[in-house]
Parts: structure tokens; C-alpha cells; sequence
């Protein structure tokens, strides 16, 4: 699944020229799911008190499947977006998102889901082809 850039986008690009807050909304308008699941996640981290906000719900079709490993494969992309909302995002299998607070105390706590160990209690039989 590709970005759906402008053309003004993509000549500001070839001359070297890119602000990032364009590029957010290209992503925005290109891959809604994944960008409002995350906008979502963010709202939950900062209304409540858990230290992080978790996705364990699989997307609706491939479709917004495809839009989450897309914005989250990408650096570029995946960059942007911890940017713009000030969080840190870590993923598992093809659709667990969870969003961090930068604030290093719970450092802890995201190398234990970004951990091998963390990956594989969040296996499944439903995920094996996911």
C-alpha cells in the first residue's frame, strides 16, 4: 500500500524541501485505520491512568490490516507519527499497537513487550497467516 501524495508534495520532496506536518496528513489521508487507531490509542494513553495504551483488537479486513503494517514498517512513517503525537509505538504480530509515553519510566515496561519473550506470549492460532 502506497501513500497517496500530492504532487505538490512530491515536487517539494525533489527539491529537498519536505515539512513533516505535510507528510502527517499525506499518511492521515493515505492510511486512516492505522493513523486513527493510533490517534485513538493516544487519546486513551493521556485520558487514563495506565502507563500505555494497547490495541488487542485484529483490524476489520485486510485492507486496514495492510494500513498498519505499513505505517509501522516504515521508519520514515513511523517516525513522523511519534513525532506528531509526542508518543513512542511499538507493534506486535499484525496488529498489536501500543503507544509509550516518552518519559523513560516505562523504559522497562517497553522492552518487555518490544521483547522476544513478549512476542511470543502474543502468539495465536487466529494470527499464525495474519
Amino acid at each position: 500500500m502506497s501513500l497517496d501524495v500530492s504532487p505538490q508534495l512530491l515536487a517539494d520532496a525533489e527539491k529537498g524541501e519536505v515539512r513533516e506536518a505535510e507528510f502527517v496528513e499525506t499518511v492521515h489521508t493515505s492510511l486512516p485505520y492505522a493513523y486513527d487507531l493510533i490517534a485513538s490509542l493516544v487519546g486513551e494513553l493521556h485520558a487514563g491512568s495506565a502507563e500505555i495504551a494497547d490495541n488487542q483488537t485484529p483490524p476489520p479486513d485486510e485492507q486496514a490490516r495492510g494500513q498498519l503494517l505499513r505505517a509501522l514498517a516504515s521508519d520514515a512513517i513511523r517516525g513522523a507519527l511519534q513525532r506528531h503525537f509526542g508518543v513512542r509505538l511499538a507493534f506486535q504480530n499484525c496488529h498489536r499497537v501500543a503507544v509509550f509515553p516518552q518519559d523513560p519510566s516505562v523504559d522497562d515496561r517497553l522492552a518487555r513487550f518490544t521483547s522476544i519473550r513478549g512476542q511470543l506470549l502474543n502468539q495465536s492460532p487466529e494470527l499464525r497467516d495474519c
